[in-house]
């Protein structure tokens, strides 16, 4: 049974704003320790010819691997390499033209420790984002991100919290540099998401959804008005084309065009397709991306367009349906 109990303790509300607070003020001291560091950092990657591999234990190795999807998607191949896999073989991973990114808060973990000798040997060059940088980890290190932080939001000062909000934001700050340096589009961006929404909006274009061929209702301009209702019946999609002598698109008929016809006229027996369409309506090629067709039918306020090849000659149709089934109306 759910409890109908509406008290509230003010002091949870209280732990919450804390806890948000003490990680705002040290991304904020953060914002001030970016610099040479952080630049030459972002130097090393982009003169590597390798990958990012990103390693770090415990919690650390939680925020690496967040950082590794980051890197991936905007375009900076990286790969995720577990400490305690590591001194068991997974080291074979690690190239000489690759570049190691190692998180630890106390700068001295055991398991990364370990491998730093390997990886020296290997001659991969090694960025450390610590928490003390006079650590053993961060004295091994070509460059040095200081991710210190005054106090974990935890009351204990124990559960990683402020630190790994901490390390998370330098890699996203890592991650949106090369992303700008490299030149990397919303384009690039949608080819590693093309599952997804995004890659649907900035790839999705309407030849690959419209209705085509006989499923495209379409009538002359001189056909009686009951048959193009029939035919916008049968193709059920709302409306239909309206065409001149050469095929050529002159007009539509659609579902409220006849609705606002019967409020003003209920004689309709001698109404042709001419009569009752809307001149020169919106259209789109098939090139056109899906999500731009959404925005034109929002802006119009039309629940339909018809896509037209470079004669102007219909060749199909989208309704607002198929773009809303497909999630390009969640913003």
């Amino acid at each position: 049974m759910i409890s109908t109990d509406t008290t509230v303790d003010p002091k949870i509300i209280d732990y919450g704003k804390a806890t948000i607070r003490v990680e705002a003020q040290a991304l904020a001291a953060l914002e001030g320790r970016i610099g040479n560091s952080f630049a030459e950092a972002v130097e090393l990657i982009l003169r590597s010819n390798g990958r990012v591999v990103v390693t770090g234990m415990g919690k650390s190795g939680l925020i690496a691997r967040k950082i590794v999807a980051t890197l991936n998607s905007t375009g900076t191949p990286s790969l995720f390499l577990h400490p305690g896999d590591a001194i068991h073989g997974d080291l074979g991973m690690v190239r000489e033209d690759d570049v190691v990114i190692i998180l630890s808060k106390s700068g001295d973990t055991e398991e990364i420790r370990q491998i730093l000798p390997i990886l020296n040997q290997i001659g991969v060059p090694l960025i450390a984002i610590v928490g003390k940088v006079e650590s053993t980890i961060a004295k091994e290190a070509r460059v040095v991100l200081d991710g210190s932080v005054e106090e974990e939001a935890c009351p204990h000062d124990l559960a990683p919290t402020t630190s790994t909000t901490v390390a998370l934001a330098l890699g996203d700050a890592l991650a949106v540099a090369l992303l700008k340096k490299r030149g990397f589009t919303a384009a690039d961006f949608a080819l590693y998401h093309p599952g997804g929404i995004l890659g649907k909006r900035l790839l999705l274009k309407i030849k690959e959804i419209m209705s085509t061929e006989e499923a495209v209702p379409r009538v002359h301009q001189s056909v009686a008005l009951k048959d193009a209702i029939i035919e916008m019946t049968t193709k059920r999609l709302g409306s239909t084309c309206v065409l001149d002598d050469e095929g050529k698109l002159i007009g539509v008929i659609t579902d409220g065009d006849l609705r606002r016809l019967l409020e003003r006229d209920t004689d309709l027996q001698n109404l042709v397709a001419f009569d009752v369409m809307t001149k020169s309506p919106k259209t789109v090629q098939d090139s056109t991306l899906a999500s731009h067709a959404l925005e034109m039918m929002e802006a119009y306020k039309i629940t339909q367009l018809i896509v037209t090849n470079t004669e102007n000659e219909p060749i199909g149709m989208v309704h607002l349906h198929d773009l809303i089934q497909l999630g390009l109306g969640s913003k």
